[in-house]
């Protein structure tokens, strides 16, 4: 569930995100072959992300628009692993759905903007530009907020 909330907007999106990864997941057991605990948890993680992808697709949410794709800095939000989880996850969906999958793909799942960019049928410098403006408005926010996040 803790996937799906990350990539949806409102709850119900995600237990529907949720139930139809499941689904998913009973209905394709039979293909996946077992070796440890970690495979499976990493099996049934990337079906969910799936999941979450294609309903925001279906939904036409994932709208991003690249102002400046030459953007490739990069913004240390190493001190962000200071505050609780559940604040960042209620910080992080106040953020366009966009910036949200962007920053869940990259930092959060560990894809490269190469693969994020096949995902999501978008180019490198967009993954790469939406990257910097989701850190940038995550900043923005939390310093509005007056939340210490360590810089």
């Amino acid at each position: 569930m803790g996937v799906c909330l990350r990539y949806m907007k409102g709850r119900e999106d995600a237990e529907d995100v949720l139930l139809e990864g499941f689904y998913k997941v009973f209905k394709n057991l039979k293909k996946f072959t077992y070796e440890n605990d970690n495979a499976f948890y990493g099996w049934v993680k990337k079906i969910m992300v799936n999941e979450a992808l294609m309903k925001l697709r279906k939904n036409k949410e994932i709208q991003i628009l690249a102002i400046n794709e030459d953007m490739d800095r990069d913004i240390d939000v190493s001190p962000l692993s200071d505050l609780h989880t559940a604040d960042l996850l209620n910080v992080i969906r106040t953020i366009p759905v966009g910036y949200r999958t962007v920053f869940n793909l990259y930092e959060v799942e560990g894809y490269s903007h190469q693969e994020i960019s096949k995902k999501l049928g978008v180019s490198v410098g967009t993954s790469k530009s939406q990257l910097f403006k989701a850190k940038k408005q995550l900043r923005e926010i939390l310093d509005e907020k007056n939340i210490d996040y360590g810089s």
